[in-house]
């Protein structure tokens, strides 16, 4: 009998200096020795082994703005992207639950990159088959790192932007074997919610307190958009911060939010071209655009050598290369929209923006090589343009109309398409419902920790410890 692995609760990825010291030990071990071995669930974390915060603050020596701006990074994440946490999250309170089986089940993660990463990655340390559904033209090392971690995948047409024909092949898949495929997306999946809700969010709130980052305060927490799920930590910020402000950033190119539109861009994996299920569109204070070759730019600017040259002229050694190993694609999106944000603000010396880089640009050396390397006068105009000079166009803000829009927007892909409730997509306009669903995180630690006590002997043997 297949007994599936479960690791840590969402308290312990917060704290994990709360998880059982032995294991702890192991897990950093093998972090180094044996990233693939199940025991690196417990190193789903936004902290260093020494417990120290992954983060870089980007000063105004290279922003241009008097506010700072917090990089949370996630490249030491297990399988490179902090999107590890939410599939380890969904498929662990399924798994808590009895609502999959690895003798019975093979999973099915849509997805249009790193949350297929994930769902690869957590599954085999998990025990479970599965299978990863991608748009075709996402990057050539996405496909090359699912299929090293062990899962299958199905390339869908188009690109991040289109996300039903994702879900059209699942619904496909579901309708062939309905007994044995069950489909974990992050799209609707509150345990994605609850992750970042709980453990991001909660990270940033300790984090600026606890390094005495300006004044110890949260005045806008900025992050693109993909499944709704890293903007959940505005949710704890706010209940912590309440004046603090939410800011979502999409692609100019698939301006879903901003303006009911629709495209094909390359930030890859935000900008789905629809509204999820689990984003809290009513708590958010704004919708700023981004060029997605801005974006790409700016990696290249941060990772070509005259760009790190250039940088270096009057930026920390140290920091031009944490810009040039934990940045990907959209985690310069992030910056550029925290950038338009702190000016849209005024934001004064001393105020602190949040943001987050999803994965690094590991992920991306196919889409950087179509870009030619800069010279020093092209790294020069570069930076001026997309960052000393950013301005604050393209901000829509988020009053009460534009709030019920963003919300309204739910009911033609979840209501007529995918098939929920109408009743709960109305309850969403309350914080309320939002509440509830944050405050299910000690219900479900509770069960994680009970399943674990349950199995302790089988998991000390799958640990080694």
């Amino acid at each position: 009998m297949t007994i599936p692995v479960v690791g840590p609760t969402y308290e312990e990825m917060l704290h994990p200096w709360k998880i059982d010291p032995i294991i702890r030990e192991a897990a950093k071990k093998m972090a180094v020795e044996d990233p693939l071995h199940p025991i690196n669930l417990f190193n789903i974390t936004w902290r260093n082994p020494d417990d120290s915060y992954r983060y870089f603050v980007l000063p105004k020596e290279l922003t241009g703005v008097d506010a700072n701006i917090v990089v949370m990074f996630a490249k030491d994440f297990p399988s490179g992207s902090h999107k590890v946490g939410p599939t380890y999250s969904v498929l662990a309170e399924m798994t808590v639950t009895g609502a999959v089986d690895p003798t019975v089940h093979t999973l099915v993660w849509p997805s249009t990159g790193n949350y297929g990463v994930g769902g690869a990655w957590v599954s085999a340390r998990m025990k479970y088959k599965s299978l990863v559904i991608l748009p075709e033209e996402m990057s050539e090392e996405r496909f090359e790192i699912i299929r090293r971690y062990g899962s299958e995948v199905i390339a869908t047409p188009g690109c991040e932007s289109n996300v039903k024909e994702i879900y059209d092949k699942t619904h496909e898949l579901k309708n062939e074997s309905p007994d044995t495929i069950r489909i974990l997306n992050q799209f609707d999946s509150f345990a994605n919610y609850r992750f970042h809700e709980y453990v991001t969010g909660g990270t940033m709130v300790e984090l600026v307190r606890d390094e005495a980052i300006g004044n110890e305060k949260i005045a806008a927490v900025v992050l693109t958009v993909g499944s709704g799920g890293t903007i959940a930590s505005g949710d704890r910020v706010k209940r912590t911060f309440p004046h603090a402000k939410i800011v979502a950033g999409e692609p100019v190119q698939c301006p879903t939010l901003s303006l009911n539109g629709y495209g094909g861009h390359d930030i890859q994996g935000i900008g789905d071209k629809h509204v999820t299920w689990i984003h809290n569109v009513m708590n958010m204070d704004g919708v700023v655009l981004i060029d997605d070759m801005d974006s790409k730019r700016l990696l290249k600017l941060f990772t070509c050598e005259e760009g790190k040259k250039y940088l270096a002229s009057f930026l920390p050694v140290d920091l031009v290369e944490e810009l040039s190993t934990c940045l990907g694609i959209s985690g310069c999106a992030n910056i550029i929209a925290a950038i338009k944000t702190a000016k849209f603000y005024d934001l004064k010396a001393g105020e602190n923006v949040m943001t987050v880089a999803t994965d690094s640009v590991d992920r991306y050396y196919s889409v950087m090589e179509k870009i030619p390397d800069f010279t020093a006068c092209e790294a020069s105009a570069i930076y001026q343009r997309l960052i000393q000079y950013q301005t604050a166009s393209d901000f829509f803000e988020g009053n009460k109309n534009n709030r019920l829009r963003w919300h309204n927007l739910k009911y033609y892909t979840w209501i007529e398409q995918q098939g929920k409730e109408l009743e709960v997509l109305n309850s969403m306009k309350d914080q309320e419902f939002w509440n509830r669903e944050a405050s299910m995180v000690k219900e479900m630690d509770e069960t994680i920790v009970q399943w674990r006590t349950e199995h302790e002997e089988m998991l000390r043997k799958v640990w080694g410890c």
